[in-house]
């Protein structure tokens, strides 16, 4: 059944298993937080973008941790994704957003362990490239999710990723995108040594 939830829009995408840090100022989102902070409820995050409003598919945030309450009622807080919904109708009484919105679940079992290695496989590799260290839950049932969270990818590919109900799908979809952006990780990454080195190429 639709449920009326509290949204949050965003100019960034919130995924399943991602932890997402927030700085909230706004006398709006302030109230927002409060509210579910006291009835321990999640809220959901949506992109925004200019001129275009909310996305239709957003994901549920669960409040962490309150890190730091400041004297103006300003707030850090730490929340985490947790369930997709669909937006089916805005509803404006309250000074924030809200939806009613129909949570989405994956409609597929556990995708083959061939594509779990390729798609690792090229991740390490984008990881040597940029010179990170990025440690995620391999072993995660929505591996996906934890694989596009991690890196500081196109917003309109991470949507995608986000509406896209089947792991297998999701998997295939950042095994090509990968595979395009590798290359030019890795030439940039020689540039970078060559540069480090004089311009002298082992």
């Amino acid at each position: 059944m639709p449920q009326l939830l509290p949204i949050f829009p965003l100019d960034s995408v919130l995924l399943p298993g991602v932890t997402l840090p927030l700085h909230i100022f706004e006398p709006r989102y302030k109230e927002m937080i409060e509210q579910c902070l006291a009835e321990k409820k999640a809220f959901g995050v949506v992109r925004a973008k200019p001129d275009e409003g909310i996305a239709e598919i957003g994901c549920t945030a669960e409040i962490l941790e309150l890190t730091k309450r400041y004297e103006d009622g300003r707030m850090d807080i730490v929340a985490i994704g947790r369930r997709r919904f669909e937006i089916l109708e805005v509803n404006h009484d309250r000074n924030f957003i809200q939806a009613e919105v129909l949570f989405v679940d994956d409609e597929d079992a556990v995708p083959n362990p061939e594509e779990r290695r390729q798609v690792l496989e090229l991740y390490e590799q984008i990881l040597d490239a940029v010179g990170s260290d990025t440690e995620i839950d391999t072993d995660s049932s929505l591996l996906s999710y934890q694989l596009a969270g991690s890196l500081p990818i196109d917003l309109d590919f991470k949507q995608a990723i986000l509406g896209i109900r089947s792991e297998t799908e999701r998997l295939a979809g950042l095994i090509d995108f990968f595979e395009a952006i590798l290359p030019k990780l890795q030439k940039a990454a020689r540039r970078r040594d060559k540069a480090g080195g004089n311009g002298h190429v082992p």
